[in-house]
């Protein structure tokens, strides 16, 4: 008798380029990360608003990265590579070099990061349009999109940069250009961020509307005239040169890429939940929503039909689950506020220092400084007269409305580690109060919602997720693998190699359920107040802009 001969693992990489790191993991066909590195790059902050990167910063990271998880595997397992990374906007030159998106001229910084906001004045041009490619934005486009940022550029740095741009890349799109020779862009990409539509492709009155017509006089040659669904093979693969920088086979199979956020919607949303008591169980894939939640957070819902939300951004055709509709939450700052908060805190290096000391992260030893505190009463209730509105860097969704503030009611004089602990609880709090606003906006438009999957740094602190669960009632799912973007990106990869038929089975295949976290629905009541306060704020907020308007 012959003994059947065990197949060698096949392996995929993949490489996530976030708004402060580069992080990159070797993963198998069941979605499991066998390694994982990361690697710190650089951002600069010229001016206020204004954030700007380095491609070529990038790229080095991100060989560094995939050399290391690769090392000592055996090359001909690895089967295919997916890129994601934030929607930043790279320039390049006819020679695809860096060209400076900067007035001092440094050409190595041509990124414009995603969270810039220094296009306000051309996107309040472009919404005033009303012209029709915006229905898909929620009505309302984003100064953190890509046209407001070419209209700065062509207006801003004509000569320096606009006349002698070569190429307009989406940053997951110049890392698959990268990697293959091939300028192929991602439908994900052009039709989340660029006004792209799957069924009629570039508007050229919308172009020509803005005042960016020469786009269209070269077939948009600049910004690409070639789409690619997400997971779709790139140009012949690997290039030599690319192969050398990142350690892998020349000619595996690079993927059309995603988004960060998209990355990590595939990564969770596909899930097999049997067993695990969820009200998604045996409902379709339109019952979820998958929230990414890092430096910001995004709320990913599909449906099987268009739905318009007012100010959420889609529907996007086959952005990210082919097939299906795509619409798009999101609160710009939520992993950076709660580190604005906790780090502007007088009582910080106090915090430091007893967190160090007990071996533990700041935030761990937060949460457990709450429950110190907290005596009889449940953890959350301890802010029941503080209460914070979380748009410091204006709100995404469902308000669409970048000159919103933060705001906190309810401080006095003490400033110790009870009242860092109880500011930052609020904090968290708020972003959760902020998710319940952008959800019951979905379901007033025709989504419906019953659980939660949550991955990204944040779902890494079980009083975020907690708060989640039991403010906006539904119960939080946690992928098994933590690194759920990675694990999105490798998905990619995996079809790109071919190795499944499609991504729904690469999806079903690669996620895996981890741990399920459950709403306390005996705190409903008091939630549903903070709610009723938190909406009174940005009411107040703006009763106070009108008030001052007047002057």
């Amino acid at each position: 008798m012959h003994s059947k001969k065990q197949t060698p693992e096949k392996y995929y990489v993949g490489i996530d380029v976030g708004s402060a790191s580069v992080r990159a993991a070797l993963v198998d066909g069941f979605g499991t990360v066998m390694a994982h590195a990361e690697q710190p790059i650089q951002i600069w902050e010229p001016q206020p608003d204004h954030y700007e990167q380095s491609s070529a910063d990038i790229w080095a990271a991100c060989c560094s990265v995939t050399k290391k998880v690769v090392s000592g595997v055996d090359a001909s397992r690895i089967r295919g590579v997916g890129f994601d990374a934030t929607c930043s906007l790279v320039v390049v030159d006819k020679q695809f070099q860096p060209l400076a998106v900067n007035c001092e001229g440094q050409n190595y910084r041509n990124v414009i990061m995603w969270m810039d906001h220094r296009a306000v004045s051309q996107v309040e041009r472009i919404n005033a349009t009303q012209h029709r490619v915006l229905s898909y934005v929620g009505g309302v486009m984003s100064v953190e999109m890509q046209p407001p940022k070419l209209l700065w550029i062509k207006e801003n740095l004509r000569e320096s940069c606009w006349e002698k741009a070569g190429h307009f890349f989406d940053l997951p799109d110049f890392l698959s250009w990268k990697a293959t020779g091939a300028t192929a862009r991602s439908l994900c990409t052009v039709v989340c961020k660029w006004s792209y539509t799957s069924d009629k492709g570039w508007d050229d009155s919308f172009w020509k509307m803005i005042g960016l017509e020469d786009l269209v006089e070269d077939k948009y040659e600049k910004i690409g005239n070639h789409v690619l669904s997400p997971g779709e093979s790139v140009g012949k693969g690997l290039t030599p040169e690319a192969a050398k920088d990142l350690g892998l086979p020349e000619g595996i199979a690079v993927a059309a890429s995603l988004i960060d956020a998209h990355a990590g919607g595939l990564g969770v949303i596909g899930a097999d939940v049997k067993g695990h008591n969820l009200p998604c169980e045996n409902q379709p894939i339109t019952s979820r929503v998958a929230m990414i939640c890092g430096t910001s957070s995004c709320h990913m819902g599909v449906s099987e039909t268009p739905i318009f939300v007012p100010g959420v951004w889609g529907p996007y055709f086959s952005a990210m689950v082919p097939g299906l509709w795509l619409n798009e939450g999101g609160q710009s700052a939520t992993g950076k506020l709660i580190d604005h908060v906790v780090r502007g805190h007088v009582a910080f290096p106090e915090l430091q220092a007893k967190a160090a000391a007990s071996a533990h992260s700041i935030y761990t030893y937060l949460n457990s400084h709450l429950d110190l505190i907290k005596k009889s009463s449940p953890v959350g209730f301890l802010t029941v007269d503080l209460h914070v509105w979380p748009d410091f860097h204006g709100n995404r969704s469902p308000l669409t409305d970048l000159t919103l503030k933060g705001m906190v009611v309810g401080l006095t004089l003490s400033q110790g580690l009870d009242e860092l602990a109880l500011i930052y609880l609020a904090t968290i709090q708020a972003i959760a109060l902020g998710t319940r606003h952008i959800l019951e906006t979905m379901q007033a438009a025709g989504h419906h919602i019953n659980t939660l999957f949550l991955c990204g740094g944040l779902s890494k602190n079980p009083l975020f997720v907690q708060m989640h669960a039991d403010i906006t009632g539904k119960p939080v799912v946690l992928s098994k693998e933590v690194e759920s973007v990675l694990v999105g990106a490798a998905i990619l990869g995996a079809c790109a190699s071919g190795d499944f038929a499609s991504i729904q089975e690469a999806m079903a295949k690669m996620g895996k359920v981890g741990r399920v976290v459950q709403p306390n629905h005996e705190h409903k009541r008091f939630y549903d107040k903070k709610y009723e306060v938190f909406l009174k704020l940005v009411e107040h907020q703006r009763e106070y802009c009108s008030i001052m308007n007047s002057f």
